[in-house]
């Protein structure tokens, strides 16, 4: 494993995703043994905020039964002071600037976003999401703008399972 990071922060749109379209439990059950690993081993986590979006939708399914069952260290709190305040200038930052609209930033101010962020931040931590960088964008706030803005380096899915050096096999069943 080649990664010159200590840790990665995962925003919901890796498990979400991956558990709605490439990689779900039934398919591709190496991808979660590779997050629960890599969890174990303090090379990634997650939020609090980040676990309550994925129990936010009505009917239990697959990923929140792997959410109750996934290592402890996985969603940790974004409750300390250093995530606070990181969160409030990206707050700050996002309400002044007049690329997005209104709708965007009661959004970013409401979701696990902006504290997903802002963990990375307090942390020297790398942020995971499936967001992509739009210097145009009104109508949301990517991860990506607000990482650039503040310095937060990022990557995607499957620049991260690079990065940790994970493979997936075939068998056929």
């Amino acid at each position: 494993m080649v990664r010159p990071y200590s840790l990665l922060v995962l925003d919901t749109s890796v498990f979400v995703q991956a558990h709605r379209n490439y990689y779900s439990l039934d398919i591709c059950p190496g991808f979660w043994r590779v997050l629960s690993h890599f969890t174990q081993s303090g090379d990634l986590l997650s939020i609090d905020r980040v676990r309550k979006e994925i129990f936010e939708p009505d009917e239990p399914d697959e990923l929140m039964e792997w959410a109750n069952q996934a290592p402890s260290g996985l969603f940790v709190s974004t409750g300390e002071q250093s995530v606070v305040d990181a969160f409030s200038q990206m707050q700050t930052w996002v309400y002044r600037n007049t690329q997005f609209s209104l709708e965007a930033k009661e959004e970013f101010a409401r979701v696990a976003d902006g504290w997903v962020v802002a963990y990375a931040k307090a942390h020297d931590a790398v942020l995971v999401t499936q967001e992509v960088f739009d210097e145009n964008v009104k109508k949301r706030v990517p991860l990506p703008n607000v990482c650039k803005q503040f310095g937060v380096p990022y990557l995607g899915t499957f620049e991260m399972l690079r990065q940790l050096g994970a493979k997936f096999g075939w068998q056929h069943l």
